[in-house]
């Protein structure tokens, strides 16, 4: 989705009079719609064709990048304006992600779902490294409007290149926006491996958001040698993680997907502990480096997983119900971690997280569908049953 749209701070940071209060209203300001309509996007996501929708939702992204490079261009001092972009800018992404998700196996066959998830990931990955990189290089040179401004471009250059793609049309019965929301959830609940997996994923998140939100950088400051120590651990490790991660899961052929995706989730404590015991700042980012493989190993299994799980008149929904799940508890973890780390220590608070993640992880494995869910394709399925209908 074009450049990626967590460069806000950038824009923000651009105008005059930013203060990180006003950051922080502004990111929110992002970040609540996009949890908010997640699950309205998965409805009309299942209701029209998808890439009518990715596109909009592309155009919509790129109007409020250009009018926040139009805001920084004038020197505006309001904040409001930013705010009401930055919330156009979180409705784009909650409509595109659920739409992106179930129109991949409209595209792709049934056994280059894995494949084409791994290089998804690889786009994904390096269009963020990229776009840092380039937003930090025409900010230098021209400004942060110009930064931004190419930013909005991009968004409209996805638009135009997803527009390009010839769908198959879908044949859906009609009914209200209220029923088919219903519905998603019943396919949600209905399989106790999706909510499992989505519960535990969910700690997985806000205890990593905690870390790298607030903790990591914060004993970074005080003992691991700073601001450039943390950008070594989380950008040199990190980044490196997530291009290999996407390689090797474009790559792996496993029998248990879900087994094999949940274990892979136990790494992201690593490098918790590893900060919280004040480790030197090489290994932490080696830690770092597996968690970027493991948690693309992760994303890929479990996508291909879905698309070949959930039936596809749902699939979107199902996926949105997945997104707002796991990510419910992020913003939590944001908000816990600064006022626990002050009472308690923030090495004590990081060794917790850790333990959450442990814990969580370890719990999804007492399901005996994530444990034994097996990897077989919806022709295999369709074969084994004489219907062309997608298990359950």
């Amino acid at each position: 989705m074009g450049l990626g749209g967590s460069r806000w701070r950038f824009g923000v940071l651009g105008l005059p009079g930013a203060t990180p209060a006003r950051l922080s209203v502004v990111l929110c300001a992002q970040a609540l719609p996009q949890l908010v309509f997640i699950l309205l996007g998965g409805v009309i996501a299942d209701r029209m064709p998808r890439a009518r929708l990715m596109v909009g939702a592309e155009i919509l992204a790129g109007l409020a990048w250009a009018g926040l490079a139009t805001l920084v261009f004038a020197r505006t001092t309001a904040i409001m304006p930013v705010v009401v972009l930055a919330f156009f800018a979180g409705l784009a992404s909650a409509l595109f992600f659920p739409a992106m998700s179930g129109m991949v196996p409209e595209i792709v066959a049934d056994e280059d779902l894995q494949r084409a998830n791994a290089y998804l990931r690889i786009g994904q990955n390096l269009s963020l490294m990229l776009g840092l990189v380039l937003s930090g290089v025409v900010v230098a040179l021209v400004g942060a409007g110009w930064a931004i401004a190419l930013n909005a471009a991009s968004f409209l250059v996805s638009a135009a290149l997803i527009g390009a793609i010839r769908v198959p049309a879908r044949v859906r019965k009609a009914s209200t926006l209220l029923a088919d929301l219903r519905q998603g959830g019943r396919e949600f609940f209905s399989r106790q491996w999706l909510w499992v997996v989505v519960a535990q994923y969910s700690l997985v998140v806000a205890a990593v958001n905690a870390n790298v939100g607030v903790l990591g950088p914060l004993i970074a400051v005080r003992g691991l040698g700073g601001a450039q120590a943390w950008a070594v651990i989380v950008g040199g490790g990190g980044a490196a993680g997530t291009i290999g991660g996407a390689v090797l899961a474009s790559r792996i052929r496993v029998g248990r997907p879900l087994l094999v995706a949940v274990l892979a989730t136990f790494p992201a404590a690593l490098p918790m502990l590893l900060i919280a015991g004040h480790a030197p700042v090489w290994l932490c980012a080696v830690a770092m480096l597996v968690v970027g493989v493991s948690n693309d190993v992760f994303s890929v299994l479990w996508a291909t997983t879905l698309q070949r799980e959930i039936p596809g008149e749902v699939l979107s929904r199902v996926s949105a119900y997945d997104g707002f799940g796991s990510l419910a508890l992020a913003p939590l973890g944001l908000l816990v971690a600064g006022p626990i780390a002050a009472a308690a220590g923030a090495e004590p608070t990081l060794v917790g997280c850790a333990a959450l993640v442990l814990v969580g992880t370890a719990g999804a494995l007492l399901s005996p569908q994530v444990r034994q869910l097996r990897s077989v394709s919806r022709s295999r399925a369709a074969q084994d049953s004489g219907q062309l209908s997608p298990r359950r």
